[in-house]
């Protein structure tokens, strides 16, 4: 008889072998972790021959799709509205104002350079939101997380999650439609919100109800089932709704992160998180093609310079419209300059749904990695342009 392994099998231990090597070296080097994976999805990639590749993609690519529905659900459980509540005006304006500036420049730096309009579009949904993950990494090696801007940044973060959410609900309905009509956005947006309206009472009286009866009968293998299990159900419902599994993963959490069992599910889920959020930005990094990075390498720069200073402007201004002073509008601006892990998410869900070209990948991983070395730099010198700006204003 052969014994042979199935391809998965082997795949599965390929990339988590690469990937504890990469990030054993990155916790030396201080580097986000999320950068370490994405080299090594592109060291195990057909695209290059160091190390052995994987051979099944399509396996890693269902591995992958588990990994981005577990990093919202993950989120939303650290989401809830009484956190929404706590944010505030001024990060909410902030927050806005960046994100429309932002998509609106992705569109039209997309059009500049003659792309379709769905490709126009998802850049704009990319370059959306900034990484949460670089934000507080940054934040704990500087020693600034407790300063005053640190709060309003975080703040910004919360709300830049929810309208990247929404975004992404849009983004799949006039992709699947390929229209951006008014009747049909109209009749998508009645839509969602009457599953919203839904899934708010399912999450204020049947779940945390449910939970509470059956309290004394769930440990922590009960609760990591039952919250996997209430997940995945609820990826089921939005997507026979015709909406993204991702919504319905962020919105189940978002339930949870209501009910008194929030943290100990939180933490029991931790280590499931960690495991498919890794595969997924190896398997993002195993879509890097060299060659498309260099043929693209001017539209990678143009996007980041348009993150760098776009993103820096734009949030420069929400904060100053929301109120804040300038030396604070600046730190906070200085922090946000760059894109995340969602600009991942929003590239997988436009490829899923074959309604973007394969070059967007290569250059929202370029403009991410790029920017996410520039980040501690702009955070830690945010006081000397503060002090430039208030020099140069009349």
């Amino acid at each position: 008889m052969e014994n042979s392994l199935t391809p998965l099998i082997s795949d599965l231990g390929l990339i988590l072998i690469v990937a504890a090597m990469v990030t054993l070296i990155f916790r030396k080097l201080k580097q986000p972790l999320v950068l370490g994976y994405i080299i090594a999805g592109f060291l195990v990639s057909p695209y290059i021959n160091i190390v052995p590749t994987v051979t099944d993609i399509h396996n890693v690519e269902t591995l992958a799709e588990i990994g981005v529905i577990f990093l919202l659900f993950s989120l939303g459980l650290e989401f809830s509205f009484k956190k929404l509540m706590r944010v505030g005006a001024s990060a909410s304006i902030t927050a806005i104002v960046e994100i429309l500036v932002i998509v609106v420049a992705g569109y039209l730096m997309g059009r500049a350079l003659g792309w379709s309009t769905m490709n126009c579009l998802f850049l704009g949904g990319m370059l959306a939101s900034s990484s949460t993950t670089i934000i507080i990494r940054a934040f704990d090696e500087l020693g600034i997380k407790s300063r005053n801007y640190a709060k309003t940044v975080f703040g910004v973060l919360v709300v830049e999650d929810i309208v990247v959410i929404l975004l992404m609900v849009l983004l799949s309905t006039v992709a699947v439609t390929q229209s951006v009509e008014g009747g049909e956005m109209l009749l998508t947006i009645l839509k969602l919100g009457f599953f919203l309206i839904l899934w708010f009472l399912l999450g204020i009286f049947v779940i945390p109800t449910f939970l509470k009866r059956v309290k004394n009968l769930l440990d922590d293998e009960g609760y990591l089932i039952l919250s996997i299990g209430l997940c995945l159900g609820m990826v089921i419902v939005a997507t026979q709704a015709g909406f993204s599994a991702e919504l319905g993963a962020f919105i189940m959490g978002s339930i949870l992160a209501e009910t008194l069992a929030a943290e100990r599910i939180e933490h029991i889920f931790k280590p499931v998180k960690d495991l498919f959020g890794a595969i997924f930005f190896v398997s993002v990094g195993m879509m890097i093609n060299p060659a498309v990075i260099v043929q693209y390498g001017l539209p990678v720069l143009l996007v980041v310079l348009l993150v760098i200073v776009g993103k820096f402007s734009a949030t420069l201004l929400g904060a100053l419209l929301s109120g804040q002073s300038l030396k604070h509008a600046v730190q906070v601006a200085m922090s946000m300059a760059q894109i995340g892990e969602f600009a991942f998410i929003v590239a997988t869900l436009g490829m899923s749904l074959g309604v973007i070209d394969e070059f967007l990948f290569p250059i929202a991983v370029g403009a991410s990695a790029i920017t996410t070395f520039t980040t501690p730099y702009m955070i830690k010198y945010s006081d000397r342009v503060y002090l430039f700006i208030e020099k140069i204003l009349p």
